[in-house]
């Protein structure tokens, strides 16, 4: 074989992969007919549950998760002082709390609908001159009125620091490692997992439509297609 067919050949199994990577990873559509049948104005978001080894990961994840989806125009419970009413009721092990109905979750509280979230990964990984921090998270948003699923998404995030080179090789090498080094003690999952949240809930077409606090309230039908 000629090297002008085997570059040919090359370049065809490349952009063979690459398409089939394409329709791989293509994200299909939400359809947004439950959601918006109930229009819910209200959200409860109950302690989140781990699936990790990191058992500071609920505490610091529940500090990030009201903001994004209040600034999608929907009232959020306090998360803390709810977290607080189901310990003093018995409810502190969130599996519990995910496996109560959500309309009864509504009658105690009298919200429209529920949050429930799972930590997949929350994790970094060391290794000498790069650290990589993953978070993972599973969003379900249930009615009260029914217990039915109206809208679902996954976000997984990863970041790793990058040092730009100086020129010199040696510099660089320690600078990769002075970098993965401070990665490592101070990991950057809070800047992760407000970024997932933000995208979990403000992406258009995945995230959720405009809620009845804000002035663009059953404006962005398009966006969320029944």
């Amino acid at each position: 074989m000629t090297r002008v067919n085997t570059n040919v050949s090359l370049i065809g199994i490349i952009l063979a992969v690459s398409l089939l990577s394409a329709c791989a990873t293509a994200p299909s559509p939400k359809s947004y007919s439950a959601f918006n049948s109930e229009r819910p104005r209200s959200i409860l978001v109950v302690p989140t549950l781990n699936n990790t080894g990191n058992i500071q990961a609920p505490e610091f994840f529940l500090s990030t998760i009201s903001r994004p989806f209040a600034e999608r125009g929907y009232y959020v419970f306090p998360a803390y002082m709810l977290k607080r009413l189901l310990e003093e009721d018995g409810l502190s092990d969130a599996g519990l709390v995910h496996a109560t109905d959500a309309s009864r979750l509504g009658g105690l509280f009298g919200c429209d609908s529920v949050l429930f979230v799972t930590i997949q990964r929350w994790d970094s990984k060391y290794l000498v001159l790069s650290t990589t921090t993953n978070v993972a998270f599973d969003y379900t948003l249930k009615s009260c009125k029914t217990g039915n699923t109206l809208w679902q998404d996954k976000q997984e995030l990863v970041y790793s620091p990058q040092q730009n080179s100086s020129g010199n090789p040696l510099a660089d090498l320690i600078a990769q490692a002075i970098v993965a080094a401070l990665e490592k003690g101070a990991p950057n999952y809070m800047p992760l997992t407000m970024q997932a949240n933000a995208a979990a809930a403000g992406t258009l077409g995945k995230g959720l439509p405009a809620g009845p606090y804000l002035s663009t309230y059953q404006q962005d039908g398009a966006a969320f297609p029944q």
